[in-house]
């Protein structure tokens, strides 16, 4: 178990009840799930970490196709049988085809590891299940090579959802669970202040002002998020926009210029442009 402790990094703002969580999770030896929007600096914590505690960092990046098993390892029998067509001595050897896993290597890191198990929602319903006694026992069976691999130190494992699916009871069991909130503006602007330490008073409040109110349009079907923010003060600043035109009363402009980084979709912009438009009009 690590003697460190996480605070956040200077380029990421952790709140208090995150790094309380992450410790926490270090402490018991378990497992630590993440869930909370897209862009909300999940996936980014366990590099942040693998950062702040000195320890190397294996990342499993899961896709809808992806097997509980690729983790561990995976036997190549493809590159086995054509070895064989062609008269490869190393065909002889069943290790060869042996591919080690993200899990594999995290197990036999020199120094404890943050292992990083990115959007475990996106697999199959069975794919936690299928880790669960592999993540307990710190230890699984390569049956071609009736070989037992085992942790040599316990890695600190995060897991990140966005919630596509619901995960199993068993599985839910053995994890410690956090939930990362949108941050309210003060913890905004501590974020911005690290990505644009450079960026002017004025600006960053009328630009907060600007996202907070499409953020919280109701019925949006994609809400912006944290990195869609600061690409748009990234496009703000190289575009040179004012803080006045951010807070301009034109009823033409309904819309914040360059609106494109944070609405994604044609309906989230028509809903907003008319929800603002009737707003301005019940003022006048």
């Amino acid at each position: 178990m690590t003697d460190k402790r996480f605070n956040g990094t200077e380029s990421y703002i952790a709140t208090d009840d995150l790094t309380m969580a992450v410790n926490a999770a270090v402490t018991l030896q378990r497992p630590i799930l993440v869930k909370g929007e897209p862009g909300t600096g999940k996936t980014q914590l366990a590099i942040e970490v693998a950062a702040a505690l000195g320890k190397p960092l294996h990342e499993w990046h899961i896709k809808s196709t992806t097997k509980a098993q690729q983790g561990l390892y995976d036997y190549d029998a493809v590159a086995r049988l054509r070895d064989s067509q062609l008269g490869d001595k190393r065909v002889h050897d069943i290790g060869n085809y042996i591919v080690r896993g993200k899990v594999w290597d995290a197990f036999e890191s020199d120094s404890q590891p943050v292992l990083l198990i990115d959007e475990i929602d996106k697999a199959d319903i069975e794919f936690p299940n299928d880790l669960l006694r592999e993540l307990d026992r710190m230890e699984f069976f390569v049956y071609e090579t009736k070989q037992l691999v085992t942790a040599v130190h316990r890695p600190i494992i995060i897991i990140t959802s966005n919630n596509e699916k619901e995960l199993p009871d068993a599985f839910l069991r053995r994890c410690f669970f956090h939930y990362i909130k949108f941050p309210d503006k003060n913890t905004m602007e501590k974020i911005i202040a690290v990505h644009f330490p450079e960026l002017k008073k004025n600006l960053l409040r009328e630009a907060l002002e600007a996202f907070y109110k499409v953020r919280d349009t109701p019925g949006l079907k994609k809400k912006p998020s944290t990195s869609e923010l600061l690409d748009w003060i990234k496009l703000l600043l190289a575009e040179d926009i004012s803080p006045e035109t951010l807070r301009s009363e034109d009823t033409r402009k309904t819309i914040p210029p360059l609106y494109g980084a944070l609405l994604k979709n044609e309906q989230d912009v028509h809903l907003f442009e008319q929800l603002v438009f009737l707003d301005r009009r019940n003022r006048q």
